[in-house]
């Protein structure tokens, strides 16, 4: 069905060199034509549901993941009902990657610093969404005020062309929308549950490897053999290791330092989940929200960087870049018979990630809580220990036995990139008129579209950068 749709018979052009031609029996006019922005206070606390924009939608925030930075008082929130459309107006010039216009599906109140919209009876609120929305994707917010500032206003979006086709093509195109967006998000979610069956599969693979050992493949390939005497660990949570492996204080394995940069010249560092300590200058085009880089800690090749807030979710790594990173990470250096890049798999393996969270201690629970993993109960945690010719064995067959796996988690990861293009790209299609999706509309009957999941913190791609990065000293 969506690959038979065909442009509209007629157009006209739109008055805008971006966009080009509309067709011909549409109406156009400026934004306060048809919406208006709406600013209700939460005076005396009427409404305490706490809504926020999340990967482009406006979702209720549980009450258990309201500790930290919020307001002593939610009577500064404003006041949203089904319907209304918000936009994260700020910080335009310096994030061009998020999401920033979500539709209201339950009254609740969200932060004043976004812009809250109605639309007059010209048009429909969900093809009003769309429209904002394929803006959005299309980046024209990023034309929009003068070049030097950061935050929009309705100042520019009520001059601002937009397009208003019949009553019943709106209709139209929100049904067509919600079949399309309901279809690519079921197969983008299957993909991510097939993605997350091959990370449980990868840790199970890490987790046996640093813990008993990898089969032998033949006498000159593989890892130890997993089959070897067993002793008790002598780890409640650890249970058996070879008989022949040592246990150890991870206090007798790294050693803190703590150097700090005078200039803040170094580069700066991004600690990204399964990619390590990377250049922040290559990942993100937006500059630091740091004022200055004096006094962020220095690390070298070879140290262990730790988010003390993630170490529990694996955001270990030795790093092999010379740089900074937030002052309220933890660095180490490696000390005793130990590879590095061993300690590291060993340390994001499955059960000691479990240990890290359970020594973490703060305000909250679980992953929903502000916790820390403290140097002292970090350095307390009994970890398994091979020799070291074992540990290099363990990584070559770990390399070997995980190459399949990452190769599919990458194509599946593109595949995903691809089908959320596809969609993007139809989107704006469809709302500025470049496709004629009537008699595709006519043949629907309405169905309830589940949403796509947001990701759990576990369940995030190699892609995917955790929590804050180190630019941005946690509180």
């Amino acid at each position: 069905m969506i690959a038979n749709l065909q442009p509209y018979p007629d157009y006209k052009e739109s008055g805008l060199p971006w966009l080009g031609k509309i067709p011909r029996h549409w109406n156009s006019g400026p934004g306060f034509a048809a919406f208006r922005e709406k600013q209700v206070k939460n005076t005396g606390m009427q409404e305490k549901t706490v809504l926020s924009l999340s990967y482009g939608r406006i979702v209720v925030k549980p009450p258990e993941k309201l500790h930290g930075l919020v307001p002593d008082s939610f009577e500064t929130y404003q006041i949203v009902d089904p319907g209304d459309i918000i936009i994260r107006s700020t910080d335009l010039q310096n994030d061009w990657n998020s999401l920033r216009v979500g539709l209201v599906r339950n009254r609740g109140i969200i932060t004043s610093a976004y812009l809250c919209f109605r639309t007059t009876g010209t048009l429909n609120p969900e093809y009003g969404y769309q429209l904002l929305l394929a803006f959005d994707l299309m980046k024209v917010f990023y034309g929009l005020g003068s070049g030097l500032r950061q935050n929009l206003d309705w100042g520019d979006f009520k001059r601002m062309l937009i397009f208003i086709p019949p009553p019943e093509e709106q209709a139209a195109m929100v049904r067509f929308l919600d079949y399309a967006n309901g279809r690519l998000e079921r197969a983008i979610r299957a993909k991510r549950k097939v993605i997350a069956l091959l990370h449980e599969q990868k840790q199970a693979i890490i987790h046996r490897a640093v813990t008993r050992g990898l089969p032998r493949r033949s006498d000159s390939e593989g890892g130890p053999d997993p089959t070897v005497p067993l002793k008790p660990s002598g780890i409640p949570w650890l249970g058996d290791i070879p008989k022949h492996w040592e246990t150890s204080r991870i206090k007798y394995l790294l050693r803190e330092v703590d150097h700090r940069s005078t200039s803040g010249s170094e580069p700066l560092l991004s600690m990204r989940r399964n990619h390590g300590l990377v250049l922040f200058a290559e990942h993100f085009t937006r500059p630091p929200q740091a004022a200055t880089l004096v006094g962020f800690k220095i690390v070298h090749p070879g140290q262990f960087v730790v988010n003390r807030m993630q170490a529990g979710n694996g955001v270990i790594f030795a790093s092999t870049l010379t740089g900074l990173v937030s002052p309220d990470y933890a660095v180490f250096d490696p000390i005793g018979d130990a590879n590095v890049e061993f300690l590291g798999e060993l340390f994001r393996s499955r059960k000691v990630r479990a240990k890290f969270r359970a020594e973490s201690k703060g305000l909250g629970t679980g992953s929903s809580g502000f916790l820390r993993l403290y140097n002292d109960r970090l350095g307390a945690i009994h970890v398994p220990l091979p020799p070291r010719d074992e540990q290099s064995a363990i990584l070559r067959g770990l390399a070997k036995e995980l190459s399949s796996v990452n190769t599919a988690v990458t194509r599946l990861e593109r595949e995903i990139e691809l089908l959320r293009e596809y969609r993007t790209r139809l989107v704006a299609d469809v709302v500025t008129g470049k496709l004629d999706v009537r008699p595709a509309a006519s043949q629907l009957s309405a169905e309830p579209i589940e949403p796509e999941a947001a990701p759990e913190i576990d369940e995030l791609s190699d892609d995917t950068e955790v929590e804050e990065t180190a630019n941005v000293t946690e509180q």
